[in-house]
């Protein structure tokens, strides 16, 4: 079991804090012979999978690696186009390393905005007055689980489906955040969280979470 990445969205719906906690790996690396046997479309300027499954590699993973450098998005190292040069039968045979994509920060902070709207559609379209929103989103590989203050501030924690406490792990970083941000003079609320404390307790409460289970008293 294991807790991915933690989110923290001000009432206004701009992320100001994240943490990824645990990434799993899903990279595969192998040696590919001309014709390449896969499928490859541009997409949100990178290259991914878009037909053909084959020893790990999924339709969605993106080009991470050529002959073990980095790719930029679209760009090989040396900034040639990817797709030009896998079409270029003189760079074979050719190893590439698939996986999926990284989030960058830029999409990080549209996900936890377009988050923020579907909790307050939620809430909206509940037949119960005083909905407090999603509480969960499951699918098979992670659950979403969020708490929102009395104030608006939303926590998120995107967990394994089999990961037990989070609801009393989720009351334990708002009292972090309570207790080493807010109580922070050089903070302002509603701005990123920048703060070693918050930091520190944070991911010792995300170990023991892990590790335990629900908090118990006096934890």
């Amino acid at each position: 079991m294991a807790i991915f990445s933690v989110y923290v969205v001000n009432k206004a719906g701009g992320l100001i804090y994240q943490l990824d906690h645990y990434t799993p790996r899903s990279d595969t690396e192998k040696t590919f012979s001309f014709p390449l046997d896969l499928v490859l479309r541009p997409h949100d300027e990178r290259v991914v999978v878009a037909f053909g499954q084959r020893d790990g590699i999924r339709v969605g993973h993106a080009v991470l690696a050529i002959n073990g450098a980095e790719v930029n998005g679209r760009f090989t190292a040396d900034g040639k186009d990817v797709l030009e040069f896998l079409g270029n039968p003189a760079n074979y045979p050719v190893s590439i390393r698939f996986g999926r994509h990284r989030l960058s920060s830029n999409e990080k902070l549209m996900l936890a905005s377009m988050f923020h709207s579907l909790f307050a559609i939620g809430s909206q379209l509940s037949p119960e007055v005083g909905s407090s929103g999603i509480e969960m989103l499951e699918t098979d590989t992670f659950k979403l689980h969020c708490f929102q203050t009395l104030t608006g501030i939303k926590f998120m924690v995107l967990a394994d489906p089999r990961q037990t406490g989070i609801d009393a792990l989720l009351r334990k970083i708002y009292e972090i955040y309570s207790d080493f941000a807010l109580k922070n003079p050089f903070y302002s609320l509603e701005m990123p969280i920048r703060c070693e404390l918050f930091d520190q307790n944070l991911k010792l409460a995300l170990e023991v979470a892990e590790k335990a289970g629900p908090f118990g008293p006096g934890s």
